[in-house]
């Protein structure tokens, strides 16, 4: 398996109360256990099952992720701008790894 990659658009700059979109990816397989190998081993769950959001340090969504979600999990939402912060994009996978992204945002 190749180490995950995450990535998300985010417009460079907003207005006060503009509301804007994000997008978000990440590069991963999403090996839901139900398959087997070639020598007829299961392989095992990775799966990325939580995806948060955060900004200014506050949670403003979250999507709780499960086997039916396909390899490469793209999310699209929407936030409204109401000041200047970092915004915080953390993928959970299955066994405790954690992947993040970080993106300092100025309202104007």
């Amino acid at each position: 398996m190749t180490t995950p990659v995450p990535r998300v658009l985010v417009p460079g700059s907003v207005s006060r109360n503009e509301v804007f979109q994000i997008k978000a990816i990440i590069q991963h397989e999403m090996e839901t256990g139900l398959r087997t190998d070639s020598a007829g081993q299961v392989i095992p769950r990775k799966i990325i099952n939580r995806f948060v959001c955060r900004y200014g340090g506050v949670e403003v969504f979250r999507a709780d992720l499960h086997e039916a979600v396909s390899a490469n999990p793209f999310l699209e939402f929407y936030l409204r701008a109401t000041e200047s912060g970092r915004l915080e994009f953390i993928w959970e996978e299955d066994g405790g790894a954690v992947y993040s992204l970080y993106h300092d945002m100025a309202v104007t």
